[in-house]
């Protein structure tokens, strides 16, 4: 089994960066089984967590993206069965023109399944779809002893339960089954509304006949009567038979890391002032094709480089419903303005009930909000450190997959059920998230 030691290992924020052995994938066969490891192991796919859920400083991080065979596709179900180590958009390729799409997804299609199912991703359609998790019937785990069982909701459901959105840590992910949904085209007939403020956002957001898809852009560097201004975006896979062709490769890509100054108060203010502004009109219709809808970032390859050399910290929260529903969400952003800081990546979204059979699934009933910033030493740190706080006092909870500065207290207040997960948990395996947050002293 080859080793290939890399000095530094980074995941998409690029912080915290940290040493680990990388050992590629091809087969499940390669996976080192039955014999005690040098170290602990952690596996990875794209790498595209934000923090470090998927580090292991000093460990061993098991790269699955050379597990990227599709093995089988019932059109009569919509059921296709891939290794863990293909992405989305390898999924997309191949569904898009059988007339085929993803259950959920992300914001971005550079995921692999098993980084999906370890998350329990979520996307724009979760007050009716629920997580990734809800649509995966079946998948296998192999366990660093060897042992290797097929886990569903009736057969080893509570392995099937503390993988989901097990943060990869229950075992290795061979195999899924994915349950896609039939479209007939490409385009997307979406709505766009501005609106300004958390509670003209919340009427939008219970207003009946909700369509598949929703999610809102935030604007977090407006002051005084701009405050929360944003654009609503809705949208539902076009009813009109059209188009079923692969996407076209993306071939733009940032060649290199912007200077830290590039991106400051200044700049996000104008960027976020020019795209308010380039919807004229309250309301905007029309048919848009799914990548730019789905995946407006994926069209700049390395698009991380934008925040410099120091990398970026992205917070996610969920608060849930209370009797003044914007008091928790209009402190973060009260918060953000007076930090200095400003995040022009920043998304407004509501939670439905649908639960997910994850035991350490985020999602839950209420609104979530997530946003980079860039890391400019203390004053990122000490507005996480706040942003955390708030999350907490609100009964929230933070999102594992986007964290690099949760602390112990905090996580194990937002997840009461980790002890009951850690049962689950291989001996072999760890990651630096796992370490950080159940620390003790």
């Amino acid at each position: 089994m080859p080793r290939n030691p890399q000095p530094k290992f980074e995941s998409w924020g690029r912080y915290p960066r940290l040493h680990a052995n990388v050992v590629p994938l091809s087969w499940t066969t390669d996976f080192p089984l039955a014999k005690p490891p040098a170290t602990k192991l952690l596996p990875v796919g794209a790498g595209r967590s934000y923090g470090d859920v998927c580090l292991l400083d000093g460990g061993t991080l098991l790269k699955t993206r050379g597990m990227d065979r599709l093995l089988h596709f019932d059109p009569q179900t919509g059921i296709l069965c891939c290794e863990a180590g293909v992405t989305l958009a390898e999924i997309l390729d191949f569904a898009v023109p059988r007339g085929f799409f993803l259950p959920v997804s992300p914001g971005t299609k550079y995921v692999t399944v098993g980084g999906a199912i370890a998350n329990d991703i979520h996307g724009k359609n979760h007050h009716v779809a629920g997580t990734f998790g809800c649509h995966v019937p079946r998948f296998e785990l192999v366990r660093s002893d060897g042992a290797r069982f097929v886990c569903s909701a009736t057969e080893n459901a509570d392995w099937f339960s503390a993988t989901i959105g097990g943060m990869g840590l229950t075992g290795l992910i061979s195999w899924a089954e994915i349950r896609l949904r039939p479209i007939v085209s490409r385009a997307i007939q979406y709505r766009g509304t501005k609106f300004i403020g958390i509670d003209e956002f919340v009427a939008l957001s219970q207003a009946s006949a909700q369509p598949v898809y929703t999610v809102a852009w935030i604007d977090c560097a407006a002051t005084g009567n701009n405050f929360a201004r944003g654009i609503y975006m809705q949208g539902d896979h076009s009813s009109m038979p059209g188009e079923l062709t692969p996407s076209k490769r993306p071939w733009l890509t940032l060649p290199l890391d912007l200077p830290e100054f590039a991106l400051n108060r200044f700049s996000v203010s104008l960027f976020n002032t020019l795209y308010y502004n380039k919807q004229r009109a309250k309301e905007k219709t029309g048919l848009v094709d799914y990548e730019p809808f789905f995946y407006p970032l994926d069209s700049l390859l390395q698009w991380n480089r934008m925040y410099g050399k120091s990398g970026l910290l992205q917070f996610q929260c969920v608060l849930p419903w209370e009797a003044d529903h914007q008091m928790g969400i209009v402190k973060i952003l009260k918060a953000i303005t007076a930090s200095g800081l400003a995040s022009f990546l920043a998304v407004l979204k509501v939670f439905g009930d649908v639960p997910s059979p994850g035991m350490m699934s985020f999602p839950a009933p209420g609104i979530t909000l997530a946003l980079d910033f860039p890391i400019r030493t203390e004053v990122s740190f000490d507005l996480l450190d706040r942003l955390a706080r708030i999350t907490q006092e609100h009964g929230g909870r933070m999102y594992p997959a986007k964290d690099a500065r949760m602390t112990a207290e905090e996580f194990q207040s937002f997840y009461p059920q980790w002890q009951a997960f850690a049962r689950y948990i291989d001996p072999a395996f760890s990651s630096a998230f796992w370490e950080r947050v159940t620390a003790r002293g």
